[in-house]
């Protein structure tokens, strides 16, 4: 597949993916939280609170978005192995890190101010595992792609 060619299918699954997000953070998550809050009206305390919590939680997601934006910009310039996409990937690597770590102790504050379930907590982990995944998997192809570009400096020098 040509360089142009895969950069236009990344971007425009990129836009399905923010599209998705935003769907899922402006609409979703407000609208089930208000149904739960009229079916349990005793709950309705932990409304906001883990509300503010979620969209914070998706901050990070929307960056990352961008800094994937920014990789596909430079695959469809012919520059795939860069220090900027390597830096770019570091960058990814530590924002899933850091929202894996916030969502963990967000859970756990929730869980102390009695505003949430173990069972909530428990199952928060799944979440927090693919967090901690995407960061490995990130961190992986920064080192990779940093020494490709090494490797591609040194040959770009050699001809």
């Amino acid at each position: 597949m040509e360089q142009k060619h895969l950069s236009k299918w990344l971007k425009m699954i990129l836009i399905g993916m923010a599209i998705c997000g935003l769907i899922i953070y402006a609409f979703v998550l407000p609208m089930y939280g208000l149904s739960l809050r009229s079916l349990y009206p005793e709950f309705s305390n932990r409304f906001w609170p883990w509300l503010i919590f979620l969209l914070l939680s998706g901050i990070p997601c929307f960056v990352v978005l961008v800094f994937i934006w920014k990789i596909a910009d430079n695959i469809g310039n012919d520059r795939s192995f860069s220090n900027q996409n390597a830096s770019l990937l570091k960058g990814i690597s530590i924002l899933a890190a850091a929202d894996s770590a916030f969502f963990f102790v967000g859970n756990v504050v929730l869980l102390l101010l009695s505003m949430s379930h173990p069972g909530v907590v428990l199952a928060s982990f799944a979440v927090e595992f693919i967090g901690v995944a995407i960061a490995v998997a990130a961190a992986a192809l920064s080192h990779l792609v940093k020494k490709a570009a090494a490797l591609q400096e040194q040959s770009d020098l050699t001809i």
